[in-house]
């Protein structure tokens, strides 16, 4: 307690100089205008941000007491088989099956889902091992660039959400040195097997594949693709382009064409009479044409054909366009194919593992497309093709075919086809263009329905 102290005169606020303080602390404020606190806007989310949101979301919860961590579970339904059943496969029981199948019919008709849908759980299992296991997450892919995913919220609900990722169409530049083989590079770079297949296709009718390529040869392909927000090509156009040595080819339909066609820079059509050989990629010459000793036989006899070493199921494609003649066993050449072209040539291909789709006598085949696979079946030492070339009944060097180069354009369609190869050079210039788009979702019993809901 504070001690009186006579010695010092008290101190007092008189009731004016209060009054004064007063008023000038109004006075310095009246000036100011009030100021409420502003809240910072919140950023959108992405896909991607979205993704792994829910993903950190299926850890935090995907261990709840009792439960190991959840594991990603790839499912497909079965033939004769509902969802319901597919997703009790992963151990969870019908009571829960039918929760996340009433959840996912909030926007998907669950009864229309067909043998052969795929999607992903993840599930969490009993520590213990006894009792059933519990869906923490399921992700429904319902279109090139949508998805459903139903995951466990903290209270132990079920919650739906439907992702649309946006989309780009975009036309891709891809040059490079082949580092490996053709293909190999190709697909590296971001080329799905069909620009792969096309372009190999079209070099074919130029090239050995396997003994004039070398690596640092340059090539260059461009085609069209849609990409999703994420990298993820959803769908892929033809190869408009295609380089190779130098040698260029652009893709143009003529007028009157029942498909595109592919020409060099001058206009002149890539497509050969018969291409050099029927495999494209991944062989060797094995035996020539005449007088050999039988690897089999040990004598010495006339060898009609030319012996390709390669893998067994390397694809055969068809040197030109024709007629299939027959498509059968045949004695030591194991599977037979025979085809009949013009001028009065037939191809004949022996110890094939297998047929390609649809290939039986009466068949018609275009020239670069699959008609058989290599194989060991017959008189064989190992996985060759066995090659022939009839003409008017007659077995010939396959080797002495002279290759009559394709047609030329002129006129208007030597000018359509200059116009367009001046856009694909344009493109080519500016290492490709993109264009947004809109994807819709594709997939069968999709319904519209608010991105969210939540069932218990």
């Amino acid at each position: 307690m504070a001690q009186f102290d006579p010695r010092r005169q008290p101190m007092r606020f008189a009731p004016h100089l209060l009054t004064a303080v007063a008023a000038l602390t109004v006075a310095s404020l009246a000036g100011r205008v009030y100021q409420p606190a502003q809240a910072e806007p919140v950023p959108e989310l992405t896909a991607e941000q979205i993704a792994s949101l829910e993903a950190r979301a299926f850890a935090a919860a995907g261990a709840p007491a009792g439960l190991t961590a959840p594991e990603a579970i790839p499912v497909q339904i079965r033939r004769g088989e509902t969802f319901e059943q597919a997703v009790q496969r992963t151990g969870i029981s019908g009571a829960e099956a039918s929760a996340v199948a009433a959840t996912l019919s909030n926007a998907y008709d669950v009864s229309q889902m067909q043998a052969g849908l795929r999607f992903e759980t993840a599930i969490a299992r009993p520590r213990g091992g006894r009792g059933d296991a519990r869906l923490i997450g399921l992700t429904m892919r319902t279109g090139p660039a949508s998805q459903l995913t139903v995951s466990r919220s903290f209270d132990g609900a079920l919650r739906l959400r439907a992702l649309e990722e946006r989309v780009t169409e975009e036309t891709v530049v891809l040059t490079s040195e082949v580092r490996g083989s053709l293909s190999a590079t190709a697909q590296r770079m971001g080329a799905d097997a069909n620009i792969r297949r096309k372009a190999i296709q079209i070099f074919a009718h130029r090239f050995d594949l396997d003994r004039d390529i070398r690596a640092s040869d340059d090539f260059t392909l461009v085609f069209d693709r849609s990409v999703t927000e994420n990298g993820r090509t959803v769908d892929t156009g033809d190869l408009m382009y295609a380089e190779l040595k130098g040698i260029a080819f652009y893709r143009y339909q003529p007028a009157g064409a029942r498909e595109p066609q592919y020409f060099d820079a001058s206009g002149k059509n890539m497509r050969s009479s018969m291409m050099r050989t029927p495999l494209v990629r991944g062989f060797r010459v094995s035996s020539s044409f005449g007088v050999r000793t039988h690897p089999i036989s040990g004598f010495r006899r006339m060898h009609q054909g030319i012996d390709f070493a390669a893998g067994t199921g390397t694809p055969i494609v068809a040197p030109a366009d024709g007629v299939v003649v027959e498509a059968r066993r045949w004695g030591g050449y194991g599977n037979w194919l025979r085809i009949r072209h013009a001028n009065g040539l037939e191809s004949g291909y022996g110890h094939l593992s297998r047929y390609g789709s649809g290939i039986r006598a009466g068949q018609r085949v275009s020239q670069g497309q699959v008609v058989a696979y290599v194989g060991s079946t017959g008189a064989s030492t190992g996985p060759h093709l066995h090659y022939e070339i009839w003409r008017n009944g007659q077995r010939i060097n396959p080797t002495s075919i002279r290759v009559d180069v394709g047609t030329e354009l002129t006129g208007a369609d030597l000018a359509g086809f200059r116009a367009e190869k001046a856009r694909i050079d344009r493109i080519i210039a500016a290492g490709g263009q993109r264009r947004p788009v809109v994807m819709q979702a594709s997939a069968p019993g999709l319904r519209p329905a608010a991105p969210a809901a939540t069932r218990s």
